[in-house]
């Protein structure tokens, strides 16, 4: 019972600390959304905790969810216009991230993202389904308490809603590859230059995604290179910074945003985001897809060749199997020879 008794301390304290670091980290990362604010100083065109929220339940279970409670509760308690109105947009914050992980779990998610379908879960189940909560509770939490007007409903609704699926397509796969990387130290010395070439060409291209041209495009070559060349783990950071640098762009109105109103800046912000979070997870799952059945024809080859050459060399029987010819029955017609003991 003692044992026991420990064993059962040991998981309760590691499942608090676990809260305690999910809300610690759904906190911060609120902040930082909050810097590229742009409406009613609570909605954001790229919302992280939401994809902090999915990727801790899909790694930790749904036994964390206190953690995303209370990190939602202390963001919102310093914006919200009532105590009822923090509890009601942290419920719909909370709810939203549990219902994308029923769903995930629901069609046999897996968290590799090494397959077409699980890329498309992600994308339609986790990001644009899931993010419908959070976006109805919050928009019509707030018009209920008075701050938004009827014209401003849908417009709120709609950034409240993209920015939190944007949050999920750009940083749970970032999580994700971050619970299974490893040190590559087998890696070649070319495969390392390659990686800090991508890096440094994507430093690049924010620098003037951010100016005053518009070279939005710029960060598609990006996205193809690193998920034909690094899979998931290169596509998903090349994402996230990539729809970053957009994001930056839109708050300071420069480039293709210079001389827009809120609604057409939000659009094509947002189309751009989707995009390049569309074209990172698909290609690099259809690219980890073709790389798993490549290794399995592969391995296959291998196994009938092993089989091919036993059969040449007379190890075995080209049309019996070992186990039949031990056990196959004299021939009758055929004399046998005596036995030289009695």
């Amino acid at each position: 019972m003692s044992v026991a008794r420990r064993q059962g301390v040991r998981h309760g304290a590691a499942d608090f600390l676990g809260i305690c670091v999910i809300a610690a980290l759904y906190y911060g990362s609120a902040r930082l959304g909050l810097l590229q604010q742009l409406v009613r100083g609570q909605v954001t065109p790229l919302w992280p905790p939401s994809g902090i929220a999915v990727a801790s339940l899909l790694l930790r279970g749904p036994r964390v969810w206190p953690g995303i409670a209370l990190g939602a509760f202390l963001v919102n308690i310093s914006l919200g216009p009532s105590l009822p109105a923090v509890l009601a947009i942290a419920a719909g914050n909370t709810l939203a991230p549990l219902c994308s992980y029923v769903l995930l779990r629901r069609t046999g998610f897996r968290e590799d993202l090494d397959r077409l379908r699980d890329a498309l879960a992600l994308i339609f189940l986790g990001a644009f389904t899931g993010m419908l909560v959070s976006a109805t509770t919050g928009s019509g939490t707030l018009f209920l308490a008075g701050v938004l007007n009827t014209g401003d409903f849908w417009p709120t609704w709609s950034v409240w809603w993209t920015g939190d699926a944007m949050g999920v397509l750009v940083v749970t796969p970032v999580l994700l590859v971050l619970r299974s990387v490893r040190r590559p130290g087998n890696a070649r010395p070319s495969r390392w230059a390659e990686g800090l070439l991508l890096a440094a060409a994507t430093a690049c291209a924010g620098f003037l995604m951010t100016s005053h041209a518009p070279l939005l495009f710029l960060g598609f070559p990006l996205l193809i290179w690193a998920a034909f060349r690094f899979q998931l783990a290169g596509a998903a950071p090349c994402a996230l910074a990539v729809s970053t640098f957009a994001i930056i762009a839109g708050a300071q109105r420069s480039g293709p945003f210079a001389g827009h109103d809120l609604l057409t800046k939000m659009i094509t912000l947002q189309a751009f985001n989707g995009s390049a979070a569309l074209t990172a997870l698909l290609l690099a799952a259809v690219i980890s897809e073709r790389a798993q059945t490549q290794r399995e024809i592969a391995r296959a080859c291998a196994q009938l060749a092993g089989m091919a050459a036993k059969i040449a060399t007379g190890n075995h029987h080209p049309m019996v199997p070992d186990a039949e010819r031990e056990t196959e029955p004299a021939d009758p017609q055929t004399p046998q020879r005596p036995s030289p003991h009695p």
